[in-house]
Order: C-alpha cells, then structure tokens, then sequence
C-alpha cells in the first residue's frame, strides 16, 4: 500500500487507527476501482460462459422449484441434452451482474428495471386438500366445515385470515391452530398427506390437482399479491442457452394452461 501511495503521490490511508481507516482520496480511489473489478468480473464471467454453452443456470424460488420446475425438467432434458441443468432456488432477488444465472423465475409485481420481463403465470389462492377428507368422519360442504379440520399455514402474503373473511366464516374457523411451515410446498406436502387443509397458489398445483392427489375446495379464490415471471438480462436474447430455456418455459405454460381449461 506504502507503494501504491507513492507511485499515486496521495496518502490513501489514516495510519494509527484500528482499524485502518480510507482518507478521502482512499475513498474516491477504492469507489472507481471497485467499480472497474465488478465489471471486469462481469465481462470474465460471462467470456468464461461461452466456453461452457451447456451449463445453464436457473434462479428460482423453493416452491416454484419443487412444485413446477423440477417434474417437468425430463422433458427439457429430453429435446435438449446438450444442457447441463442448474436450479439454483432463493427468494431474493436476482442480480445478473454479480450472480453467475443465465435466466430466472420470480415472483412479484413485474417491476425490475433494465431486465427482460414476461409473465408466466398470474396467481390466485384457494382452498385445497386430500379427496379423502371431503367425504371422511367430518364431510366438507361449505367454508364453515373448515373449523373441524386442521389448517395449513405457511408463508404466504395472502393467509387464512384474508380467505375466510372472504368467504364470511372468520367468526367461525379459528385461524390460532394448525401446522405451520417456512415454505408453502412443505404446507402442500402436508395436504396431499391428507394432514389438513391448505391455501394453495394456482400455478403449485396444476400438476397435484390434474392427478387428483389434491382436490380444490369450493370456487373462492383471492388473488394473489403477485405473479409468476421469467426475468433474464436483455442482452441474453441472444445467448443460445437462455433462448432454449426461455421458449421451452412459455411452451410448458401453454400446454399446461390448455390442460387447465
């Protein structure tokens, strides 16, 4: 550092302190130097990434991963197995030019500037459960027959508080009792279990309700306080990896939103 000082003319550093302490010329000179690393990190990172064309990233959530991603996979696989999968699952948010991800699916409002958005799925949340339990010891006819089985919770904005008072049962089901679970695929888990009762996210149970493990309870549905997106830096349009990805993500959506209807 003593040559850098020297070589720079400017002192960078208040020696005697502990620890040791930036001058304002230090401040201004670690501010653009920083800045100058990031990006040649960036720009390696992605030089590097072009020797590896088959490795493709994904960032995700832990839901979305388990619930959606992960059984369709085989069929990307399958029409392209050139790619060497990665799911990375977090519920923070992306940043493309620190973290090594090719594309990514988030939740939230859509609002992510400098990036390439679209939606994949909108989101609405209903009750449901096991089939065993709508015809068991306590049948399930109205909302009110809720208050006889256990409830699922987990972490969702949209909980079982905001549901029933849709459905005009509040007074009568107890929302104090139940499961609790960090993550809604452990709550959706514990449905199909026949456990209880879950509010589920549309989009995490196409698959569980077209197989009948789970059964959806009347038609009340709330809307969810976002949406389902793939996000992806601008300039990846032309990356080969992320295109495959991307197009075979929208083609999925297609063919499961057909199924639904």
């Amino acid at each position: 550092m003593r040559q850098l000082e020297k070589w720079l003319g400017v002192k960078l550093f208040h020696r005697g302190t502990r620890p040791l302490q930036l001058t304002e010329d230090g401040s201004l000179y670690y501010v653009h130097l920083a800045a100058s690393f990031d990006q040649l990190s960036l720009v390696t990172r992605r030089l590097m990434g072009k020797s590896a064309v088959s490795i493709l990233t994904i960032a995700t959530m832990d839901s979305f991963a388990s619930d959606w991603l992960v059984p369709r996979l085989r069929s990307l696989r399958e029409a392209h197995p050139e790619l060497d999968v990665r799911i990375s699952t977090s519920d923070a948010y992306v940043d493309f030019d620190r973290d090594a991800i090719d594309i990514a699916i988030r939740y939230g409002n859509g609002n992510w500037p400098n990036l390439t958005i679209e939606l994949l799925f909108d989101d609405s949340m209903f009750a449901v459960c096991n089939p065993v339990l709508v015809e068991g010891p306590n049948p399930i006819r109205t909302p009110a027959d809720l208050a006889r089985h256990t409830l699922l919770h987990d972490s969702a904005k949209v909980g079982w508080d905001e549901w029933l008072s849709a459905a005009g049962v509040s007074e009568v089901v107890d929302t104090n009792r139940g499961l609790s679970f960090s993550h809604s695929y452990l709550a959706l888990q514990a449905a199909i279990s026949a456990q209880g009762i879950a509010l589920a996210s549309g989009p995490l149970v196409f698959d569980a309700l077209a197989d009948g493990r789970l059964t959806r309870l009347f038609d009340l549905s709330l809307p969810g306080h976002g949406a389902y997106y793939v996000v992806y830096p601008t300039c990846a349009k032309k990356d080969a990896k992320t295109k495959v990805f991307r197009d075979w993500l929208i083609a999925e959506r297609s063919r499961v939103l057909k199924a639904a209807i």
